[in-house]
């Protein structure tokens, strides 16, 4: 269950995750959005729609937006959306409704693993913060930051969250 604050409080935005990994590399993962009735899969991953001739928006906790989210909507002009859980966050980027997820709040490996094996498959861009790929069933799994967003605003996003990293 992701986002159990959420179903908790009888909110819409929570999910339920399922994802399989081998070797640190995701290879399936479904997420469940009981409220939506709807399931996103890698197998049958949704079309991402075409980006809307708006400013773009990024996805955050509804609870803490990150520095990192809030100086990146500063320096790109973009409106910062609060959505209750990760999965909720990612479905929000594969249905058009934002355009990127960000996070540096912290989470453990099973908070992403599906969203993100489904948004890769929809081909939406996935990485840590700098850059770097996420890799999936380590030892420790805490994984500390993440980013999930349309392939056209990667290079831009990643510009100004990677130099905050450092």
């Amino acid at each position: 269950l992701d986002g159990t604050r959420e179903f908790a409080e009888g909110r819409d935005d929570w999910a339920v995750h399922v994802a399989l990994w081998s070797e640190g590399d995701l290879v399936a993962g479904a997420v469940a959005l009981p409220a939506l009735r709807r399931t996103v899969a890698s197998d049958e991953p949704p079309t991402v729609p075409s980006i809307a001739s708006r400013r773009t928006r990024i996805a955050v906790s509804r609870s803490r937006a990150p520095q990192i989210a809030q100086g990146a909507a500063r320096d790109l002009d973009a409106d910062l959306v609060p959505v209750g859980s990760a999965g909720f966050k990612v479905a929000a980027v594969l249905f058009g409704e934002v355009d990127a997820y960000v996070h540096a709040g912290g989470q453990y490996e099973w908070d992403s693993a599906a969203p993100v094996a489904v948004a890769r498959a929809a081909g939406l861009h996935t990485s840590r913060l700098d850059g770097s790929p996420l890799v999936y069933n380590r030892p420790d799994p805490y994984l500390p930051d993440l980013i999930v967003c349309r392939r056209e605003i990667a290079t831009e996003l990643l510009s100004v969250c990677a130099p905050a990293t450092r």
